[in-house]
C-alpha cells in the first residue's frame, strides 16, 4: 500500500501486523493530513473484526428530566427546577414512552437525564420496574456513571456503588451507557464541567459494573477545550481499563466507543467552532487504530449527521447507532427533540456504503424480525 505520510509509515507496519500502537503513534494519527491512508488503515482493522457487516438496532432514547444541579459549560441541556423549558417525567409519562417503544418493535429503551436534585433513589428504581413490566423483552440501557454516583449519594450511600447497582440491576437494568466521560484530564474537567466527577470515579463506576456482569459502553467528548494529548490519553485510559476487564475475566466489558463531536450552539462556549467534518473522520479512525480491545466503533449520526456517519464506515466504523425517535441532549442544527431516522434509512445508507446491514440488540447479538415483532436470531420470541 502506498502512504504519503512518512509518519504513517511506521504505524501502517503495526497495522498489518497486529501491533498495538503507542501514545506517538496516537499523536501522529491525530496529527497527519494523510485522511485516506488513515481511512485505509482503520477499514483494514474494521474489516478483519467485523467483515462487511454493519450493525443498527431499533431503539427509543428516553431523556427523563433535564433539571440538573450541575451547569457544565458544554451543555446546552440543563435547566434549573422552574427555569423556562425544565421539565420532569412522572411515571405514567415514562410508561407510556416504554409502551409506544415496545409497539414500535424497539429492542432497547436508552435512559439518561440531568442529575436531579430533588427526586428520591425510588424513582429510578421505579422507573425501571415499570418498563420491565410493561415490557421484559426490552433491554434498558440506562444512567450514565455521573448519574450513578449521584444515585449513591441522594441514596445515603455515597460508598456503596456495588449496593446502587445491584439495586438497579434488579429493577431492569440491563446495560450503562457511555455518557459522563467528557475529556479524561484534570485541567479540562476544571475549566468545562467542574463539580462532575473526574475519570477516576467514572472508571470505578464502569469496572464496578464490569464485575457486577453488566456491560457498558465509553464516549469521549472532543472538539472543545481539551488538546490532541488529552484525547490520545483518553484512548490510552479506556485501553488500560478494558486490558484490566479481561484479565480478570469480569463478566461486564465495555462494548464500543462513542466519539462525540462538540455541538457549541447555546452552550456557554458556543464561541468555539467545534470540530470540523475531517476532524470527526479522524476521531473515528483513530478510536479504531487506538483501541484494539474494543469490539466496535459506533458514529452516533444524531450528533455525527447520517451523511458522515456512511463516510465512516470507510474509517473503522462498524455500527451505526439506531432510530433514536427523541433526543433531547443536542440538537444539531436547531432541529426540535423529535429526531428518527426509519429502518429504512439506516438499510439504505449502510447498503449504499458497500456494506451489509444486520439489525442488533443491545449486546450486539443479531436479531430477526416481522414488523413490531422480533427475537434474537436462531432463538425462541420472548412471550
Amino acid at each position: 500500500m502506498r502512504v504519503m505520510d512518512e509518519k504513517l509509515k511506521k504505524i501502517s507496519e503495526k497495522v498489518y501486523a497486529g501491533e498495538r500502537l503507542s501514545f506517538e503513534d496516537g499523536m501522529a494519527i491525530l496529527q497527519t493530513e494523510d485522511v485516506w491512508t488513515l481511512g485505509e488503515l482503520a477499514n483494514h482493522v474494521r474489516q478483519k473484526m467485523h467483515g462487511r457487516v454493519t450493525y443498527y438496532n431499533v431503539n427509543r432514547h428516553l431523556n427523563y428530566s433535564n433539571v440538573c444541579a450541575l451547569s457544565c459549560k458544554f451543555c446546552a441541556f440543563y435547566r434549573k427546577r422552574g427555569q423556562d423549558g425544565a421539565y420532569e417525567y412522572d411515571l405514567d409519562r415514562v410508561k407510556k414512552e416504554a409502551k409506544e417503544a415496545a409497539e414500535a418493535g424497539a429492542t432497547e429503551i436508552h435512559i439518561v437525564g440531568g442529575l436531579h436534585p430533588y427526586l428520591p433513589f425510588e424513582y429510578y428504581t421505579e422507573m425501571l420496574e415499570a418498563i420491565r413490566d410493561i415490557s421484559p423483552q426490552i433491554h434498558i440501557k440506562a444512567f450514565t456513571a455521573v448519574e450513578i454516583v449521584h444515585f449513591a449519594r441522594i441514596s445515603k450511600r455515597p460508598k456503596d456503588l456495588v449496593g446502587v447497582l445491584e439495586d438497579l440491576k434488579a429493577a431492569g437494568l440491563g446495560s450503562l451507557p457511555g455518557g459522563g466521560a467528557e475529556i479524561f484530564d484534570d485541567r479540562v474537567h476544571d475549566e468545562a464541567f467542574k463539580g462532575k466527577i473526574r475519570s477516576d470515579m467514572w472508571f470505578r463506576v464502569h469496572k464496578t459494573a464490569h464485575e457486577l456482569g453488566l456491560m457498558s459502553n465509553a464516549t469521549m467528548l472532543y472538539g472543545h477545550i481539551e488538546s490532541l494529548e488529552d484525547r490520545v490519553q483518553h484512548f490510552m485510559q479506556l485501553r488500560d481499563a478494558q486490558d484490566e476487564a479481561i484479565e480478570k475475566g469480569h463478566g461486564g466489558r465495555f462494548q464500543t466507543i462513542i466519539p462525540l463531536p462538540f455541538i457549541p450552539d447555546k452552550s456557554e462556549l458556543e464561541h468555539l467552532p467545534g470540530p470540523s467534518g475531517l476532524d470527526n473522520l479522524k476521531m473515528l479512525a483513530a478510536s479504531r487504530l487506538m483501541l484494539d480491545n474494543f469490539a466496535h466503533v459506533k458514529s452516533f449520526w444524531i450528533m455525527q449527521t447520517l451523511q458522515l456517519s456512511e463516510l465512516a464506515l470507510n474509517f473503522g466504523v462498524d455500527d451505526m447507532d439506531g432510530t433514536v425517535v427523541w433526543y433531547d441532549i443536542t440538537k444539531v442544527g436547531g432541529s426540535d427533540t423529535h429526531q428518527e431516522v426509519t429502518v429504512s434509512d439506516l438499510r439504505k445508507s449502510i447498503v449504499d456504503a458497500g456494506y451489509e446491514a444486520v439489525e442488533r440488540d443491545t449486546l450486539y447479538r443479531p436479531i430477526e424480525r416481522d414488523g413490531a415483532e422480533w427475537r434474537l436470531a436462531e432463538e425462541v420470541v420472548v412471550s
